[in-house]
């Protein structure tokens, strides 16, 4: 019972996500619209010559101002819509269309009864004896004041609904209302009663609302503290969503009189106090004190973590430990988004965690207490700090206490993450042991996908998607999967069968963790997830298979998307075991004896080569795909280091595969993450199986794209199939022309 509780919240807690994501650009308009549409704020910098009134920019800030206030205005009904689409199993665009439909009749359906019952007059006005706030105008619509609440009850109603009608069968009299088009039918009918319903329940929930939030609210500091903690211990399972919502949105979070409006939700209650900024002079920190917090902990303190885990890391290490916590530690500061720096520490130490749980409520409490009122859309950033702390003045905002504190709270968290770590040997990034986890992907595995080519039928089906087969693979097979989706940061899966899930399959697709309860998976790969949620579902969409067995080597990959084996293979943290032997005894040879034959491989660019190592990533520096050496571009050209063949190009036209006519299987990699571009960048002038001479163009480059675009130009240049008795050696170290010797391939007696 409890594993089916937490699959219901935790699909209820994701579908929260989409209507959650438009806050942000709402929040960015209304705070631009009301900060430089602010007379004091005008007339403070002396800008009426460009923003006052009458100005075109004044004019434009004005529309952005309404538009962000229509948004937060009308969050119920976008919550409707983006809750019925996020737990709808399929159709989803039906779900959203029923919703829409259901919110309208229920909203309809409760401003009947209203009528009915004297609440409302004749003249449209409401009784003296209502309370105020309880009734509402809702899309134009006189209705109960349910918030948020209204739009979710109808989201995951509908939802309901839709999962389990949208395939009916009719009878043939009937047969054209069945299916689909049956669900916005079933909807209206449930959702006229449901709002009867609500006429009579929602008043009896309103009260006990408001009590629930007595709580918190009732306790003072105490109370923000509690709900501090609650809300960070709650973001492992991915219910913390489900637990802050109604503290921004709804009466739980307190209610207060806006410009002669009634408003509920801390959030809500600071932008209304936004839009009606000229008017107040200093915006209510109790409103404010279940997010003001956020930006001691996510701007300072977990940067602090950050370092600390840096600074223990393994000398050896450091490097890549580096890499991993900056790109964190600039997601958490900037977005807010603190789950990959979280998720770094969590699940190999989860005393820190409960450390940053305490330390990150005291936070919220701290701020509370400060009177700090700093708002925010999303999450605690940089940019929300500019926008709704450091724009509306500190008289308004207190944000530079935020400051002190945070650096008081950046120091706390380095040293007291420093001592555990040292004290009790935690495994954090860059400390990790020298033992092996599953590794996906390896020299063997290409090897074998080149020979597996020659011998495909020519009705092979199209491109699979590597890193969409491997998660499949991690998850049992695509008959063990129930259901896909994603939030900000996870990939959500509801698996038939969780025994067979591997864990160590799904680390190797790049995820930084993954947690089970009972049927849901959650699988943490950062911002990045929508696109690997998106490409899953059109694998699975894609394939017919129902399992996978353990030891099956899928071999059902088109050529372009074999070497996308190193995304994969970036992710795990350990060399392939035949790349490190031969590495070793070629080595041990070198030491020894004179080579019996040296192949030079020529560079394939202009620019600035250097050792390998140098690769500004961590699968080619680590040379889990094979050894060689990097060419950083100052020419957009690409040439044939030698005679040989264009084994294969990849879809996405960053790299390709050459044969050289003395054997040497390469891989010439145009820079670092290049495949994200999707092949914008890249000109190919050749195409596999095509025979090329030294100095012949493979392919264009548009530097000034992949520069900006790209986290780096560096390119590798592999060689993929060296044997035991072969060892690479650096030529050139510095800058270097396209055809000229790069590095030797030395071979030594076996």
């Amino acid at each position: 019972m409890k594993d089916k509780i937490f699959g219901v919240l935790q699909r209820v807690g994701r579908s929260f996500m989409l209507p959650i994501a438009i806050l942000p650009v709402a929040g960015l308009l209304l705070g631009l619209g009301s900060s430089f549409t602010n007379t004091t704020t005008i007339e403070t910098y002396g800008l009426q010559w460009l923003l006052g009134d009458k100005t075109i920019l004044h004019a434009l800030l004005v529309i952005m101002n309404a538009v962000g206030s229509a948004i937060f205005d009308n969050l119920p009904l976008i919550f409707a819509v983006g809750v019925a689409i996020g737990m709808a199993k399929k159709e989803k665009e039906v779900s959203a269309l029923s919703a829409v439909i259901a919110y309208f009749v229920m909203n309809v359906s409760i401003n009947a009864m209203l009528k009915i019952s004297g609440k409302i007059l004749a003249d449209g006005s409401i009784a003296k004896d209502v309370l105020d706030g309880t009734i509402t105008s809702v899309c134009g619509i006189q209705s109960l004041q349910m918030g948020v609440f209204g739009g979710i009850i109808v989201g995951l109603g509908v939802a309901a609904l839709h999962n389990r009608f949208y395939k009916i069968e009719l009878p043939n009299a009937l047969s054209f209302f069945g299916g689909t088009r049956f669900v916005p039918i079933i909807s209206t009918v449930a959702y006229l009663f449901v709002g009867i319903l609500m006429y009579f329940i929602w008043p009896t929930v309103q009260n006990g609302i408001y009590a629930l939030g007595g709580v918190v609210t009732g306790t003072g500091y105490f109370g923000t503290l509690l709900f501090g903690i609650i809300k960070r211990a709650l973001i492992p399972f991915g219910l913390h969503h489900v637990f802050y919502m109604p503290f921004w949105q709804t009466a739980v979070g307190g209610t207060m009189e806006v410009a002669g409006h009634m408003v509920e939700g801390g959030q809500n209650i600071f932008f209304a106090q936004l839009a009606d900024s000229a008017n107040i002079a200093h915006f209510s920190a109790d409103a404010t004190r279940y997010f003001s917090g956020e930006f001691i902990f996510m701007i300072f303190g977990l940067p602090g973590a950050a370092l600390a885990m840096y600074k223990c890391a393994k000398p050896e290490k450091k490097k890549q430990a580096g890499s991993l916590l900056l790109s964190a530690t600039l997601a958490c500061m900037f977005t807010g988004i603190t789950e990959p720096l979280e998720f770094s520490f969590l699940f190999v130490a989860p005393a820190l965690f409960a450390v940053q749980v305490v330390l990150a409520g005291s936070a919220y409490m701290i701020a509370h207490i400060l009177n700090i009122a700093v708002g925010l859309t999303f999450s605690g950033g940089l940019l929300d700090f500019f926008l709704f702390g450091i724009l509306q003045g500190n008289e308004k905002t207190s944000w530079l206490l935020v400051i002190p504190v945070g650096i008081v709270y950046f120091l706390l968290y380095y040293f007291i993450f420093s001592f555990l770590i040292k004290k009790f040997d935690f495994k954090t990034p860059g400390r990790e042991d020298d033992d092996t986890e599953t590794k996906l992907y390896t020299k063997a595995d290409v090897n074998a996908r080149k020979a597996a080519k020659d011998t495909k039928a020519s009705d092979d089906k199209a491109t699979v998607d590597e890193l969409s087969q491997t998660i499949s693979r991690g998850l049992g097979g695509k008959a063990n999967i129930s259901d896909v989706d994603c939030c900000a940061t996870r990939l959500r899966i509801t698996v038939i069968d969780p025994d067979k899930v591997n864990d160590a399959l799904l680390k190797s697709t790049g995820a930084s963790g993954v947690v089970h309860k009972g049927q849901g998976v959650q699988i943490i790969y950062g911002p990045r997830v929508t696109v690997i949620k998106s490409d899953l579902e059109d694998y699975l969409a894609s394939v017919t298979e129902e399992h996978f067995e353990d030891d099956a080597v899928e071999n059902n990959t088109a050529d372009a998307d074999e070497v996308k084996n190193e995304n994969a293979a970036s992710a795990t943290d350990s060399k392939t075991e035949d790349s490190s032997t031969a590495s070793d005894k070629a080595q041990e040879a070198a030491d020894t004896k004179e080579p019996t034959s040296t192949v030079i491989i020529s560079s394939p660019m202009t620019g600035i080569a250097a050792d390998l190592s140098t690769a500004p990533d961590e699968a080619f520096a680590g040379k889990m795909m094979g050894d060689g050496a990097v060419v950083t571009p100052e020419e957009g050209v690409v040439v044939a280091p030698e005679d040989g063949t264009v084994l294969f190009v990849f879809d996405t036209k960053h790299a390709l595969g050459f044969t050289t006519d003395s054997g040497i299987g390469m891989i010439i990699h145009v820079g670092i993450d290049t495949v994200k571009l999707e092949g914008k960048g890249f000109d190919v002038q050749v195409e596999a199986g095509c025979h090329v001479n030294k100095g012949d163009v493979l392919m264009k480059l548009d530097l000034d794209y992949l520069k900006a675009n790209a986290p780096s130009v560096t390119t590798p240049v592999i060689c993929t199939e060296l044997k035991d008795n072969q060892k690479i050696r650096l030529i050139t170290d510095g800058p270097i022309k396209a055809g000229e010797p790069l590095y030797a391939v030395d071979t030594y007696e076996k």
